[in-house]
């Protein structure tokens, strides 16, 4: 603990020096603030139009799965959110892999591009937490309330369309992405699997085959809506996974702490 005090200390003083030409707040904040505000910009605003347009076309037009006009807004809206979702998240992962760094597990790049492509990877991980957070809180929520007001006629509703096949599916993707970026370009994860960072995205991501379960057993037993269902536990289990996040936020800042004084001291 003395030396990463020290080691904050002389990053401290490395930064206040005005010979120096290292710059806390490129090396730190630029990379991150560059990956994640223009992302979480846009699923916030994706939140917004997706309450705005279930607001619109929910009631009016997704109440009963057997008329042309939910197949027109709501079966369409599936059909695009597939194809769209999937498709960008299976591109950018293959992107990740394909122009992955193949010496990073031999820690030859430097301790300020390691620091770079932390704060990068740190502003993908929020990424995935704003993304999961929206999913898994306020649309859960909004699913099993839709359900106790509107009993289910198919898997296929203007929640779960929204929900299992839309917010699941972004969450997925940002994982993978998190997921992809560490074991590709951060030396300490391409030596060896992190069990941190696969509960934290295996974990959320075992949440959508869950979805099968739990509309074969609404099938059977009809249970709307009662929260504490056995159906409803594996939604449960696979969310805690998401405590997986504090260990992988101990990883990332004992690595932080070794790394950025050398960066200063590369800068200086």
């Amino acid at each position: 603990m003395s030396t990463n005090a020290g080691n904050i200390n002389q990053v401290a003083g490395s930064s206040s020096s005005a010979e120096s030409n290292f710059s806390a707040s490129k090396l730190l904040l630029a990379p991150f603030l560059k990956t994640a505000l223009p992302f979480m910009a846009m699923l916030t605003l994706l939140a917004f139009a997706t309450l705005y347009y279930q607001g619109w076309a929910a009631w009016a037009h997704g109440l009963d799965a057997t008329t042309a006009e939910f197949e027109k807004y709501w079966m369409n809206l599936f059909y695009a959110e597939t194809v769209i979702i999937w498709g960008v998240a299976l591109s950018a992962w293959t992107w990740l892999w394909v122009t992955r760094d193949r010496n990073a597990a031999s820690g030859s790049i430097t301790p300020t591009e390691e620091v770079r492509r932390y704060m990068v990877w740190i502003g993908i991980i929020a990424c995935y937490v704003l993304a999961l957070y929206y999913a898994a809180s306020f649309f859960a929520e909004q699913d099993a309330s839709w359900h106790q007001a509107v009993v289910r006629d198919t898997a296929f509703t203007p929640t779960h369309i929204v929900l299992f096949y839309g917010w699941f599916p972004i969450f997925i993707g940002f994982g993978g992405a998190m997921f992809f970026y560490a074991m590709t370009r951060l030396p300490v994860y391409a030596k060896r699997l992190s069990l941190m960072v696969t509960v934290a995205v295996l974990g959320p991501f075992m949440v959508l085959p869950n979805v099968a379960f739990n509309e074969w057993g609404h099938a059977f037993w009809i249970s709307e809506e009662i929260f504490s269902l056995p159906l409803h536990w594996g939604f449960v289990v696979f969310g805690w996974a998401a405590l997986a996040f504090g260990g992988l936020l101990v990883q990332i800042l004992n690595r932080l702490m070794e790394i950025v004084p050398q960066a200063a001291n590369e800068g200086s």
